[in-house]
């Protein structure tokens, strides 16, 4: 009995013997096959993450491109911001947050600031530098310096932030910057924005921004098991590529066609003006030599730290400092669409030169009288664009139609964008009679009288007036507005040269507008001329066209005083030219907003802007004299 029993435990045993062999036999193969698929499979990748334990990686930030002006004038260039970048894991707790609030001399709500936004760091982002603090006094930077060892989660960073020498001139073409947002890292992820970085916002900043940004670079140091900077040597088992350097690669300079003494010009001839803008083309090429929009708003303020008072602050101006008046804006040109209408007569044959009209002072259209500006008598087109005749024009317009006005508007560059690259350009707009006629129901002869004068519903911006104005000077050619000149490397070096770009051609004879080009003239230096009182005596010659624009009543708000009432309905005042006439070199355009009548207001400023910036030289006098 007792050997049947031994035998049958000695039976059991061996059959839970074999099944512990099992276990035990795939136990150590799952060991060995783990063992084999980190060494030999992901060998490569657990080094990397060892590596990344015992070193830190620092963002290196490139430096922006410099922008200038056509004489090598710094418009936007990068200063030193010291930067105070926290890894929360490797801070040393409460501890180590005192230390930095007491080096930093920090009061108790920048304090309490400081360590909520350390406790909302989620878990997962707290082995990653977070930007704190930015742009520090040289006092904080000091202390930070002189006990860093102490400070194994503190690092400041030395990043280039951008400045505006000029401020608020030039404020819309030039642009700022500010930090990308949720909406910029999802818009543009090809881009490989990370927070904190910034990105070009208005102007030419945000419309060259790939060109200026730059490439970022990174460091890569040892740290100790206390996230302490080691010296940069690499120990034994760790590849040299832990500790490593990329450089940053510096954005590209821009060379603008900006004329900064000029813009400086500009903003001194608009002294008393609270609104206005004022452009100048250079005629034979279309590079733009100013581009000024009043108010507008500091440069530096914009992309530091704008608080949102001053913020509500811009956006609630009535004289809309946000808005860039020279592209983005478009108004009733008033009687500076006249040479438009001419040309559109007598390119077509529709009228000869010795076209005549009376003027009594007022038209007749059915049971509506429309007033001129004064009883001129007899007129004829050179007389009439002297005198700026309202009638002339209307009688004009009866002939040549609105479709016929339209197309050379066209060709003149109005009803569509100029393609000028900056900012969010308004394309302006020239009615026709379709769109009358879903609008009002019918199409009436008002419409194509009030287009022939710039008002109703033809709206332009100064850009495309501006434009306008160069081809007429220059014989009909329509050239693209042009902001840059050349993009350069850091060294000088130029990397590409834009050439001035033809867009259209005015199919008008030569003589033509050189008959027109003589009745300008005569605006500015004719006494019967509406801005004769503008002229400079022996000076740079003018030609040029005034216009007064009506603009759309003013709703009075409470509180509001008589003479801001009073003013907010005052007629714009317009003035476009070029000089010296005989010769032009560049073509103008100046609005000052409800600034009443453009010759005794606009006109002044444009001949003062061009006196100052093409000079009071001889063959200008000698010019003007062979004119007469």
């Amino acid at each position: 009995m007792t050997v049947l029993l031994h035998r049958r435990e000695v039976g059991e045993f061996k059959t839970r013997y074999k099944w512990m062999a099992l276990v035990v036999l795939v136990v150590f193969g799952g060991l060995l096959g783990r063992m084999i698929q980190l060494q030999l499979f992901e060998s490569s990748e657990w080094s990397e993450i060892a590596q990344d334990n015992i070193t830190k990686t620092f963002i290196l930030p490139a430096s922006r491109g410099v922008i200038r002006d056509m004489h090598g004038e710094v418009v936007a260039t990068n200063r030193p911001s010291y930067d105070v970048y926290i890894t929360p894991q490797l801070l040393n707790g409460d501890e180590g947050l005192r230390r930095v609030t007491e080096l930093m001399r920090l009061n108790q709500e920048d304090a309490e600031r400081l360590k909520h936004r350390l406790e909302r760091v989620p878990l997962r982002r707290r082995t990653h530098q977070i930007r704190m603090f930015r742009d520090i006094t040289r006092d904080q930077l000091a202390a930070l310096e002189t006990y860093s060892r102490e400070l194994p989660g503190v690092d400041v960073l030395a990043v280039p932030v951008r400045t505006y020498p000029h401020g608020n001139l030039g404020a819309h073409v030039v642009g700022y910057l500010n930090e990308v947002n949720a909406e910029d890292l999802e818009r543009h992820p090809e881009r490989g924005y990370r927070a904190g970085e910034v990105i070009g916002r208005n102007g030419v900043e945000s419309a060259w921004e790939e060109t200026l940004r730059g490439q970022r670079g990174l460091r890569r140091a040892l740290v100790d098991a206390r996230g302490r900077l080691q010296p940069d040597r690499v120990p034994e088992g760790v590849e040299a590529s832990a500790v490593s350097h990329v450089a940053a690669i510096p954005g590209q300079e821009l060379a603008l066609t900006l004329d900064m003494d000029l813009m400086a010009a500009v903003s001194r001839a608009f002294r008393g003006h609270p609104s206005g803008a004022a452009v100048v083309v250079e005629v034979n090429t279309g590079r733009v030599r100013a581009l000024f929009s009043k108010p507008a708003y500091d440069l530096n303020e914009m992309a530091g730290r704008l608080s949102q008072r001053r913020f509500d602050e811009l956006r609630q101006d009535p004289f809309r400092p946000l808005i860039d008046k020279t592209v983005y804006e478009s108004y009733f040109p008033g009687s500076t669409f006249k040479p438009i209408s001419a040309v559109a007569a007598l390119a077509d044959n529709v009228i000869d030169r010795g076209y005549r009209v009376d003027c009594p002072g007022y038209y007749e259209l059915g049971n509506r009288r429309f007033r001129c500006t004064q009883v001129h008598g007899e007129v004829d087109m050179e007389s009439a664009m002297i005198g700026s005749c309202n009638i002339y024009f209307w009688r004009l317009a009866e002939q040549v139609g609105l479709e016929r006005l339209n197309r050379y508007a066209r060709q003149f560059g109005f009803g569509e964008s100029t393609g000028i690259g900056i900012n969010t350009e308004a394309s302006g707009f020239l009615a026709t009679r379709e769109w009358f006629e879903r609008r009002y129901g019918r199409f009436r002869l008002g419409h194509t009288l009030n287009a022939a004068i710039g008002q109703g519903n033809t709206r332009a911006t100064l850009v495309q007036i501006a434009s306008a104005y160069a081809a007429i000077a220059n014989g009909g050619t329509l050239y693209r507005p042009q902001i840059v000149e050349r993009t350069l490397l850091s060294d000088g070096q130029i990397v590409e040269e834009f050439e001035p770009e033809v867009t259209g051609r005015v199919d008008a004879p030569r003589e033509d507008l050189d008959y027109l080009i003589e009745g300008l003239w005569g605006v500015v230096n004719n006494e019967a001329g509406t801005a004769y009182d503008a002229r400079v005596e022996g000076g740079v010659t003018v030609a040029g066209k005034t216009g007064t624009a009506q603009v759309s009543r003013h709703s009075p708000r409470e509180g509001e005083s008589q003479e801001r009432i009073w003013y907010l309905n005052r007629d714009h005042a317009w003035f476009a030219g070029f000089a010296p006439a005989s010769r032009p070199l560049v073509s103008i355009v100046v609005l000052v907003e409800h600034g009443g009548a453009g010759g005794r207001t606009a006109a002044p400023i444009g001949t003062r802007i061009l006196q100052e910036y093409l000079g009071d030289d001889v063959e200008a006098s000698e010019t003007e004299a062979g004119t007469n």
